[in-house]
């Protein structure tokens, strides 16, 4: 068997000499589009193993016409976006952010010292999306002592309390949430999921944290919200991406906005390549895959 691996690019002799070959294909971020000319040039393969999340991007449709197994590492790179997640949560619910910006500013040191609504204890957070990494957001809830709350429109209420949470519209959950945060797929349907009027149905003084995409949060809206100091937000990605510079958003300090590093990074990427090898030995083996991507499955996911 043949396992090719090669620079981000499948033009030239040296690509079409190794697609020739390949039998399995390993991609990671930035790898252009396998379509039908790339597979005309790779007549032997059989697997693409994507070292990363979402293969959406890179997979045409033809590579699941033509049989062609295809596993993504999005199970491992979840994991990160998830610790991301709960030590936004847990800063964030201390309102470390906006604190120590007044802190290093000498400014309104009532803001140094705590609220009766400062801390993750005895709150209630709300998690749109029971997607990969929701569900180890959810998984890692259950050692604080919250509330939780959940949306998703493919759970039953029974599925939801086996993740620990209570399942409830978008609505409610907005206007029940002390922290909110977003781990849904970037959908046509999911396009400002938080639109103007569910932000305006958020608490006073909620945190908004949003490692998914940015186009499920209407930006628009979320400045006004947070330029008002009404909500704070944590903010991996955003619409766009990246922000303008003099953006409001970037200068708030009840904002956190961070450059889409919430996914493995450094060390972290070590678990992305085990995984990947992890699965080639299974595929070579023939056993089932952990990261396997369905056809069916691609129109519900990031």
């Amino acid at each position: 068997m043949t396992l090719t691996s090669f620079d981000a690019s499948f033009d030239g002799s040296d690509a079409a000499t190794a697609l020739g070959r390949a039998e399995i294909l390993i991609t990671g971020w930035g790898c252009p589009r396998i379509d039908a000319s790339v597979l005309a040039t790779a007549p032997g393969l059989r697997a693409v193993v994507h070292a990363a999340g979402t293969v959406k991007s890179i997979v045409d449709p033809v590579v699941f016409e033509r049989g062609i197994v295809v596993s993504s590492a999005a199970q491992a790179n979840a994991v990160p976006v998830a610790d991301y997640t709960v030590a936004a949560l847990v800063l964030g619910a201390k309102r470390a952010f906006s604190r120590a910006r007044h802190y290093a500013d000498g400014r309104d040191p009532a803001m140094w010292r705590p609220g009766p609504d400062t801390g993750l204890h005895d709150c209630t957070v709300g998690v749109i999306g029971a997607s990969r990494v929701g569900r180890l957001v959810l998984h890692r809830l259950r050692a604080f002592d919250v509330r939780v709350l959940l949306y998703d429109p493919t759970l039953t209420p029974g599925e939801a309390a086996l993740l620990g949470a209570e399942l409830v519209d978008v609505d409610e959950l907005c206007r029940r949430s002390d922290l909110v945060t977003v781990h849904a797929p970037a959908l046509t349907e999911t396009h400002h999921l938080l639109d103007r009027r569910r932000l305006g149905l958020l608490p006073d003084r909620t945190l908004l944290i949003n490692t998914a995409r940015g186009s499920l949060v209407d930006t628009e809206a979320l400045t006004e919200e947070c330029v008002s100091g009404r909500i704070s937000a944590v903010l991996d990605v955003t619409d766009p991406e990246p922000l303008p510079p003099g953006h409001p958003l970037l200068g708030l300090p009840n904002v956190l906005i961070t450059p889409h590093l919430a996914g493995a990074q450094g060390r972290e990427l070590r678990e992305l390549g085990e995984f990947a090898v992890t699965e080639i030995e299974r595929f070579v083996a023939g056993h089932p895959l952990r990261g396997q991507v369905l056809f069916e499955q691609l129109p519900y996911t990031a």
